[in-house]
Parts: structure tokens; C-alpha cells; sequence
């Protein structure tokens, strides 16, 4: 088994917390807790074929990924995973920049992501010999639900799941698994998750969302699995001050904030 380090950098909604204009109790909230940047989290694997012995992976690279790596530091990062194409999850990838310092890196997504992508922000993955100077230097490949990627000595394996109608990524890294902005997951899917310890998983508010689960459904799914510690991000305004909301929590199933780390053996 290798030891992974999980850093949730945001735990946030597409809109962060606090929201813009919103004058509501989560919002005003003098708790560092309530201060939600859009959700993202860093994987870091001891992994002896990583060049310092240490294999680190984003998932999902939203517009706040500057200040996000402002607060854990400048290091390398080997490998990019994004879910879906929505801003508030690939947003940041033009601050990819500095990091070329380090060599290439790869960014992962499914052929709509990657499509729309291209579309966005093309001159990121032009060809190499025509890319403006300075630009971060990226290459993108296309991953596939239930097919691995390595990264190193590290598999990293997708699985998809349902964002209201649209099929995004969720990722499976071991016993470590996220999975934002999920509504629903056809069984298929579901098994590639069994034996999973460790989850981050997406709870919107309690009240019933179109495109998101609620709380108690991202309760209700860890519960499913059998996951021993989930941790709930990708959360609005609409939830309580965080320390109202982790008192409803049931033991083991965890309202994450900004900056919480945990480990586990993958």
C-alpha cells in the first residue's frame, strides 16, 4: 500500500461562499471555516518513480487554483483531472503557467471537456511549435470511464457520473475517491467505487437540487459504499455556518472546509 496526503483546497459552489451580495448568516460569517473557494483537492502519493519520491495530482483546476496554491506552496505537479468543463472547474488553467518551470505537465478529461476545452482557450493547446510564448505548457489526453491512467506509479481510474443530464468524471485514485457535482451514478459505475475508503463527494445544500445532491444524499451514498470517512464539499450558501452544520453530521461523514488534510493508504 502507498500513503496519500488529501489536501481540500475549496469546498465551494460555483459561486463561492461568501456569495456576492448575499448578507445571510453563512456569508457574514467571521469563520475562516464559511470562507469556501471552488472545490478542488490535491492528491500527494509517496511514490518512488516520482522524480522527489512524492506523485501530486490535482483535481479539477477552478478560478481560484492561484490563491489555492498561494496557500499550499509552489511545487511540482505531475498530472491535471478535470470532471467537466463547467468555469467553476477548469477556470484556472491559464495560472498553469509557473508551474512549466518544472517540464510538461498533462491535463485529463473526457472528449467533451476536452472539446469544449480546446474551444475556450485555445491557444493553451495549440501545437507546441505555434504556441505564444509563455503560455503553460500542457498537453491534454482524453480518458474514458473504467479505463486507468497512470501517472507515475500512481493509477488513477474514471468513472462516470451524472450531473443532472451530462456525464461527468469522478476519479478513483485506490482507496481515495472524488466525486463533485454528481446527481446520480448508474451501477456500473457505482462498482468501480466499491472498496473505497476515503471520499470526497459533493452535498449542494439539503434542500433538493436538479443537478446536485443534497447533504443527507451524499450521506446516504458513502453510507452505500461503505466508505469509512466522507468528506463533504462543493457547497453554497444555503448551508449553515459550519459550526451549526457539522453538529448534524452522523459520525465518520464530515462538512470539509478550505485547507483540511487527511490521509489514507491507497
Amino acid at each position: 500500500m502507498k500513503q496519500a496526503r488529501i489536501t481540500i483546497l475549496g469546498t465551494g459552489t460555483s459561486c463561492g461562499v461568501p456569495q456576492l451580495g448575499c448578507n445571510c448568516p453563512t456569508c457574514t460569517s467571521s469563520d475562516p471555516h464559511d470562507k469556501r473557494l471552488r472545490t478542488s483537492v490535491l492528491v500527494e502519493v509517496d511514490d518512488p518513480q516520482a522524480a522527489d519520491g512524492i506523485t501530486r495530482i490535482l483535481l479539477d483546476c477552478g478560478p481560484d487554483f492561484r490563491a489555492q496554491m498561494l496557500n499550499v506552496g509552489f511545487r511540482r505537479l505531475d498530472a491535471i483531472f478535470l470532471t467537466h468543463e463547467h468555469y467553476d472547474h477548469v477556470g484556472g488553467i491559464d495560472d498553469i503557467r509557473p508551474f512549466s518551470v518544472f517540464g510538461d505537465m498533462t491535463i485529463y478529461a473526457d472528449n467533451y471537456c476536452a472539446t469544449h476545452l480546446i474551444q475556450r482557450i485555445p491557444y493553451c493547446f495549440t501545437p507546441r511549435d505555434r504556441r505564444y510564448p509563455g503560455v503553460p505548457s500542457i498537453d491534454l489526453e482524453e480518458v474514458k470511464p473504467g479505463v486507468p491512467q497512470q501517472v507515475n506509479g500512481v493509477e488513477v481510474l474514471p468513472v462516470m457520473v451524472y450531473h443532472g443530464k451530462l456525464p461527468i468524471m469522478a476519479y478513483r485514485i485506490g482507496r481515495f475517491a472524488y466525486v463533485t457535482d454528481m446527481k446520480t451514478i448508474e451501477s456500473s459505475q457505482e462498482k468501480l467505487l466499491m472498496g473505497v475508503t476515503h471520499m470526497v463527494v459533493n452535498g449542494l445544500r439539503h434542500e433538493s437540487h436538479p443537478t446536485h445532491q443534497t447533504i443527507d444524499e451524499a450521506i446516504a451514498f458513502a453510507d452505500k459504499l461503505k466508505v469509512e470517512e466522507a468528506f463533504v464539499v462543493h457547497m453554497s450558501h444555503h448551508v449553515a455556518p459550519h459550526t451549526e452544520e457539522s453538529a448534524k453530521m452522523p459520525p465518520h461523514r464530515h462538512l470539509a472546509y478550505d485547507g483540511m488534510e487527511f490521509s489514507c493508504e491507497i
